[in-house]
């Protein structure tokens, strides 16, 4: 630990940088967190900086790890290596966290963890390390005095550390932990989308000049040596060496690039050593892992001992990493750099060899493997197959992205065809499931060429690359893929076929009707087994698009009933079965499959599968009026798919937003939520999020009063390819009454025809209260009345309280019209509560104007909404759960967050309920 007093050097050139960091650190020491990238090229001073804030960390725990290039395809070695000193608070953690983390680190014999549960993981080991006191009751920071995470060479991570180290880092925000990473330009990738970054340039002349005062150079030299260097720290310390051990002082000007100068400075020195030194130094260059032991068993292989390492360190090369000598560390990455890239192809190769040979313990295997790979120069069986076991160790592990890259490796070093095709496709599948798409797609489509028309093969590789292009966004190459891929098997392996067909629905829902329809024709001449699970939910898929002929359709309970008694079926075709059950009017049931689901994945801490289900969630509540759970519902799903990456979930939860503001009344973040809804269309298939998009700005025009442009939104969705989604069917109604207002009720025709078949195949009462509504209102003065007392005794009004409330409001019009006055208030009320309620204001001052025109008279005071209203959706969603008896613990557990950040959150919303303790909340109803 360090004295908060202590002060660092200054770093010449750098007060916004040191500045930012001080901001930084100043907010972790009171109790809040962040995150901050450092980007650059080499030698700029990224390392300098992170040095800086180390010195001026004060009282602040310090955690400190790099990336290393070697072992940029090892799952979770960079987490291992930063993690090492918080690993005694792993029993402070909820079991399956501690699970998942010792089964990423190899400290326990789990497999298969969760990325994002990994991530959550390390979030709350991270909180505990930096304040071992737990609270339950929010307060202001107690405690500990905070901590700080310092990463170097973030662009050579494993992207399995880079992945949850990224996704703790996002969901930071009041557990006294700062975190930041050191990232260079143009090698390697560090991603980080969500964070905060910095990049730095050179530094400014004064202070460029500055590092060169009392060097003895001449005055050209020094002009030079400024030039050359552009304000590049490194270049400015390290060349002036260099060149005042050379000869004539002199060098070629722009010669090499900066790194390739600042590699020959170092490589200068490193010439000038013993063979044997220089040898000791690749070693440990190659190594990386500066681990002494290991380094020496190697060298010696080489003919160099522990005193060859003495020069180096005397040249200022290489320094011990420990205090007591175990490891040793390269002063700057580009030392490293210049030693291996240096080095002749030979000794790179016998250096290689002789690491393998020294790591030859089983915990050793995944390094040995790669050394075996670097050493190979041709195919070599025993390196494959050491890579091929290296690599099912890291799926297991779910490091899919180093799994891919040691499936890739071997299959290029195998020596038989068929071994090398199989690892192919290994390494595809790990692509895909890692999320590099474009790479799995080039790998499955390098396996497919020499396949040899084997029909499994064939099948697994399709389906890789169509899910590649599906979640790209490239639906109509993913779909024929599907389709395509589905026929050649049909005969061959029918559940396999199915499968496919069943996911293609899903891309077939983007395309229009017409590709949906095809698809559920293949689907139904696809003879599935009576004993298969999938087979009761293929024949309940087969009805998405009813027309209202024959028996009703088999309801969902019955469905996964049938299903389950068979087996459990593939998570994918549940979420297809439960967006059936959404199109046919079945919304009690998916919203509570979607539930089951969802806290299945909860329990699991499987982040990334959560947005697909808490969409189908958040659409049952909209469709039953309860727009606050919407909201947060829509809200977590957004941030978990930014957080994961997934692009079609992102465009759909913006659209879900902005429905939830056109209810509202509230334009602007209507359309700012619509608008990226709408982005991401491609050729011959719309944007995932449009249809919700045209029915948010729909709504909005139509509250405010803009018919006309309202149903020209409303009539987008009445065209392929979208007339058959969800959106738009339950947005006729919507579309009927734009189509009225403005005198044209033709135009609303045809989709009223539509709706009408919909209604009677889903034979759902509140349905049928839609089409009485819309019939009112399309029909004349005679017959309205009858309709409209016939639609309010078929509505939900407890289930479904906004519909019934639009159609109150429509018949309090008519009644209002007609001069029946008195009649009509009664309505009119009982409408103006629910829009209040729902916060609904354009619709309630609709109200408020029909009711006047009644002679009513209303207060001038709008009601007061209830105290829950005050909070942000994630408030809410806390304070509901915490209302429960649920510990900071078990919410953060589910939310994905630290217990720290629960806790905060409870601290903001007790005053605006006015309570002082969760045993209050019970009584808090939103």
């Amino acid at each position: 630990m360090r004295p908060v007093t202590e002060r660092a050097a200054p770093l010449l050139g750098r007060t916004t940088e040191t500045e930012t960091i001080a901001a930084l650190l100043e907010n972790t020491r009171a109790g809040g967190s962040g995150a901050l990238v450092l980007r650059g090229e080499p030698g700029i001073g990224k390392t300098a900086l992170l040095e800086h804030a180390a010195a001026t960390a004060g009282d602040l725990r310090l955690m400190r790890g790099t990336g290393i290039e070697v072992e940029a395809e090892l799952p979770f070695a960079g987490l291992q290596l930063l993690l090492r000193p918080a690993l005694d608070s792993l029993p402070a953690l909820p079991e399956r966290q501690r699970t998942a983390l010792e089964a990423a680190l190899g400290l326990g014999s789990g497999t298969a963890p969760d990325p994002m549960l990994v991530g959550l993981a390390v979030l709350s080991l991270l909180t505990e390390h930096a304040d071992r006191v737990g609270h339950d009751e929010p307060a202001g920071r107690v405690g500990g005095a905070g901590l700080l995470c310092l990463v170097d060479d973030a662009q050579w991570l494993d992207r399995a550390s880079r992945d949850v180290l990224a996704f703790a880092a996002r969901r930071l925000h009041a557990e006294g932990v700062a975190m930041l990473f050191a990232a260079r330009d143009g090698e390697g990738s560090f991603p980080a989308a969500g964070l905060d970054e910095l990049v730095l340039t050179g530094l400014p002349p004064e202070a460029a000049a500055a590092l060169l005062d009392g060097r003895p150079l001449t005055p050209a030299v020094r002009f030079r040596l400024l030039a050359e260097a552009r304000g590049n720290p490194l270049a400015l310390l390290e060349l002036p060496v260099a060149l005042a051990a050379e000869r004539h002082g002199g060098f070629s000007p722009g010669a090499l690039p900066l790194t390739g100068r600042l590699q020959l400075a170092f490589h200068g020195r490193i010439s000038r050593l013993s063979e044997a030194t220089q040898s000791l130094l690749l070693v440990a260059a190659a190594d990386e892992t500066g681990e002494l032991h290991v380094i020496l068993r190697a060298a010696e292989a080489l003919g160099a001992s522990v005193d060859d390492l003495t020069p180096a360190e005397d040249a200022g090369l290489v320094r011990r990493g420990d205090a007591d000598g175990t490891s040793i560390v390269f002063r700057h990455p580009l030392v490293r750099a210049a030693v291996h890239q240096r080095a002749p192809v030979g000794r790179r190769l016998a250096v290689h060899r002789a690491l393998a040979d020294a790591l030859d313990a089983p915990e050793h295997g995944d390094r040995r493997a790669w050394h075996l790979a670097a050493a190979a120069t041709g195919p070599d069986e025993e390196a494959a197959a050491a890579l091929e076991r290296s690599a099912a160790r890291a799926r297991e592990r779910s490091g899919h992205g180093a799994a891919a890259a040691a499936y890739e490796r071997a299959a290029r070093l195998s020596t038989e065809p068929a071994a090398r095709t199989r690892r192919t496709a290994l390494a595809a599948e790990a692509a895909l499931e890692a999320g590099d798409l474009d790479r799995a797609r080039d790998l499955a489509d390098h396996a497919a060429r020499s396949v040899d028309a084997h029909p499994a093969a064939d099948a697994r590789l399709t389906h890789v690359r169509a899910l590649a292009d599906f979640w790209q966004g490239a639906f109509p190459s993913a779909h024929r893929l599907l389709v395509d891929g589905a026929a050649r098997i049909g005969d061959t392996d029918p559940g396999t076929a199915a499968a496919m067909l069943i996911q293609a629905v899903h891309t077939g829902w983007y395309l229009g009707e017409r590709h949906l329809s095809d698809v559920l024709e293949r689907l139904a001449a696809i003879p599935l087994p009576d004993g298969d699970p999938l087979e009761p939910l293929a024949r309940s898929v087969l009805r998405l698009l009813d027309d209202g002929e024959g028996e009703p359709p088999p309801t969902l309970v019955r469905t996964l009933d049938e299903s389950r008694r068979h087996g459990r079926a593939p998570d994918q075709a549940l979420l297809i079965l439960c967006g059936t059950a959404l199109a046919r009017g079945q919304d009690a049931d998916a919203y509570a499959l979607a539930t089951a689901l969802a806290a299945e994945h909860r329990n699991a801490g499987g982040a990334g599968r959560l947005p697909t289900v808490l969409f189908f969630m958040a659409e049952g509540e909209l469709f039953t009026g309860r727009h606050r759970d919407a909201l947060t519902t829509a809200t977590e799903a957004l941030g978990l798919a930014r957080d994961t990456g997934q692009r079609q979930w992102v465009g759909q939860f913006n659209s879900v937003l902005a429905y939830l503001h056109a209810a509202e009344g509230d334009e602007e973040a209507c359309r700012r939520h619509a608008e990226t809804g709408l982005e991401g269309a491609t050729a011959g298939a719309i944007a995932p999020g449009a249809p919700w998009a045209h029915w948010s700005l729909g709504l909005l025009d139509l509250g405010l009063g803009r018919a006309e442009a309202a149903l020209s939104h409303f009539e987008h969705l009445t065209r392929e390819p979208m007339r058959h989604h969800i959106c738009a069917m339950r947005s006729t109604p919507d579309l009927v009454e734009s189509a009225v207002r403005v005198g044209a009720a033709e135009r609303a025709k045809e989709a009223m025809e539509r709706f009408e078949q919909w209604a009677a195949s889903v034979r759902r009462p509140w349905a049928d209260a839609l089409v009485l509504r819309s019939r009112a209102l399309l029909t004349g003065d005679e017959q309205a009345e009858r309709l409209y007392e016939d639609a309010l005794k078929a509505h939900d009004r407890d289930g479904r309280p906004l519909e019934y409330a639009r159609t109150a409001l429509l018949y309090g019009e008519w009644l209002r019209r007609a001069h029946r006055k008195a009649e009509a208030r009664a309505h009119l009320n009982d409408a103006l509560g629910t829009f209040d309620r729902l916060g609904m204001r354009p619709w309630a001052e609709r109200v408020r104007a029909e009711l006047t025109a009644t002679g009513a008279r209303l207060p001038d005071e709008r009601p007061v909404p209830g105290a829950a209203a005050g909070l942000t959706p994630q408030e809410l969603q806390i304070v509901r759960l915490a209302a429960k008896g649920l510990s900071n613990r078990d919410i953060a557990a589910q939310l994905f967050l630290s217990h720290r950040t629960v806790g905060y959150h409870l601290y903001k919303a007790y005053p605006k309920l006015g309570v002082t303790s969760r045993r209050e909340l019970k009584d808090i109803t939103a």
